[in-house]
């Protein structure tokens, strides 16, 4: 308050003269002619210089506060577009839940399919021996102009399944 009262008391400042000044570059010359802000409004009886210091106060408050608005959108934009990219991670991880359980599906599949044919090759092998073996115990025999009666070996698993047909 000490700089405003030594301001008034200082004999080079013309009041009068500012006043014209701002009025010069301000257009129109009334007090009510400038828009102001609807939660303000000048007080009867203020002085021109008084009306013009508290109008360039609130445009640079009402301006400030615009701003501070406008910040609140783009704060709400990026909440938007995160929340459109929290959908869209919920979506790539449920994606990547199904491909995961499809991979697990494939393998179990694949396991499955090694396993029976690990078991088919055993009942081949073990045929294959049974067979070797009868052709020596028929060479062998008493008789070998004997004709030995086919007879149809004991298959298990999968072996059993196939047919001679599927093999040829």
């Amino acid at each position: 308050m000490a700089s405003v009262e030594q301001l008034h008391r200082r004999d080079g400042v013309n009041l009068v003269q500012l006043e014209a000044d701002i009025a010069s570059v301000r257009s129109g010359s009334s007090i009510a002619s400038i828009a102001l802000p609807d939660y303000v409004e000048h007080t009867a009886g203020v002085t021109r210089v008084g009306a013009l210091s508290a109008e360039a106060v609130i445009r640079d408050y009402e301006s400030a506060a615009k701003e501070i608005e406008a910040m609140g959108a783009e704060l709400i934009d990026a909440a938007q577009k995160c929340e459109a990219l929290t959908a869209q991670v919920h979506d790539a991880i449920a994606f990547m839940r199904e491909t995961a359980a499809g991979y697990r599906e494939e393998g179990r599949k694949i396991f499955k399919r090694i396993e029976e044919c690990a078991l088919f090759t055993e009942d081949v092998r073990k045929t294959c021996e049974e067979v070797k073996r009868r052709m020596v115990e028929g060479s062998v025999g008493p008789s070998s102009v004997e004709v030995l009666e086919p007879q149809e070996p004991e298959l298990s698993g999968i072996a059993a399944k196939v047919s001679m047909n599927e093999i040829r």
